[in-house]
């Protein structure tokens, strides 16, 4: 189960005008349970996406980068569970297309305004007839609060569903925003097996609501690793349906974007971290701040490298308080001028390395203390700057060893 998150309840996602959601069971894998999702969206709605930077990405990530390049209103997503459609080349990219051209036909809307997902198995053929044969069913189940059927549907090695909903005053009209996404293993920044779509009825230019998705992500998914592994599918799409009774927001500068903007990284970094939270067989969420590096990416560099670090990993999960691995891991990822005499860290309220060495207040049972605990706090101070990151991780434990293990059977 996962680490002090509590799975939101269906009324708890809020209906977003000029969205309906449905889902159908096309048993790509052998579970009874829904695994593909239809959100539909009224005409004249943007999107914007960022998605992974693996090389080998999956088939639909290529097409919904094409479609969204066209510039052109968006009318629906695609999301099948069971197979990334990843590793499968020109026969997977046509897949997609035949995904995308059979939900066109259905809502008579233009191929490339539907953007596909898939998430599961890579290398396995796309079996794009079930999913298609599954869509009319999808259709049929349309609805406005179907937030909640829709993240289940979306489901993999997750062990509960993840959204959030949030309604902000944005120059004096109420502003609904509600997402979810989907993660438990796979997980690295990079993007930004981790899907993730927030909608609102605000209306926002194309070009902007793009800036906006970068800086999210930033903020949000991309500061979020399980296991240090980025996925062949990582998406993330914010979609703006502009509903709300407003004129159309098109400037950065406008000063209405900034409850709004302030509202989306928030049920974003809800979301990230509610995929940390339940990583596959975590017991423990760790948030890792480096605080005093030269610029944010050297901070973000060693935060990486004690969240990546398979020895500190499992120490976190044994409760064990052998924390010269953290030192070690600070520095491996240390960039050759790193002066440690000027590091310090601390777990929680525990100091535990002051100036380069182990503190003096520091002991044994003290650092014990904090170990025990499922949710904990490690800040690193390097001594030489004013900026900062944070990473949220988990630590590796058994389970995670076995789900993998036995991931396809």
């Amino acid at each position: 189960m996962p680490v002090r998150y509590t799975p939101p309840t269906p009324d708890q996602l809020l209906p977003v005008p000029g969205v309906m959601l449905g889902t159908a069971a096309a048993k790509v894998k052998n579970w009874e349970r829904d695994d593909v999702l239809l959100a539909a969206f009224e005409p004249g709605t943007a999107a914007a996406g960022v998605f992974t930077r693996n090389r080998f990405c999956a088939a639909p990530v290529i097409v919904c980068r094409r479609h969204l390049e066209r510039g052109t209103d968006i009318r629906a997503l695609v999301v099948n569970a069971g197979n990334a459609n990843a590793g499968t080349g020109a026969a997977g990219i046509a897949a997609a297309e035949t995904t995308c051209a059979a939900v066109a036909s259905m809502l008579g809307c233009g191929l490339q305004q539907v953007l596909p997902f898939s998430t599961g198995v890579i290398m396995e053929p796309l079996p794009v007839a079930k999913i298609v044969a599954a869509l009319p069913a999808a259709r049929a189940a349309l609805a406005a609060d179907g937030w909640f059927a829709a993240v289940s549907a979306i489901m993999t090695t997750d062990t509960v569903p993840k959204g959030a909903s949030r309604r902000v005053t944005v120059g004096d009209v109420p502003v609904t925003i509600t997402g979810i996404a989907k993660g438990a293993g796979m997980i690295h920044p990079d993007m930004a097996t981790m899907l993730s779509f927030i909608a609102t009825d605000a209306p926002i230019a194309g070009e902007l609501l793009a800036t906006l998705a970068r800086e999210i992500a930033d903020l949000s998914f991309n500061c979020a690793t399980i296991d240090g592994d980025t996925s062949t599918n990582d998406s993330f799409v914010l979609a703006a349906t502009g509903r709300a009774p407003m004129a159309p927001m098109t400037d950065a500068a406008d000063p209405r974007l900034a409850p709004l903007r302030a509202a989306l990284a928030a049920l974003a970094i809800e979301l990230a971290q509610a995929i940390v939270r339940d990583g596959e067989g975590a017991t423990k969420f760790i948030a890792l701040r480096v605080d005093g590096g030269r610029d944010a990416a050297e901070c973000r560099r060693i935060a990486l490298g004690i969240a990546h670090s398979p020895l500190v990993k499992t120490a976190f999960f044994a409760s064990d308080p052998n924390l010269g691995r953290i030192v070690c891991a600070i520095g491996n990822a240390a960039a050759p001028d790193l002066d440690p005499a000027r590091v310090s860290f601390w777990l929680d309220d525990v100091l535990v390395v002051e100036n380069g060495g182990r503190a003096a207040s520091y002991t044994e049972e003290a650092g014990q203390r904090v170990m025990q605990n499922d949710e904990i706090v490690v800040r690193v101070a390097l001594g030489r700057g004013d900026a900062s990151a944070t990473v949220w991780t988990c630590d590796l434990s058994h389970d995670y060893v076995s789900i993998n293990a036995d991931y396809r059977s």
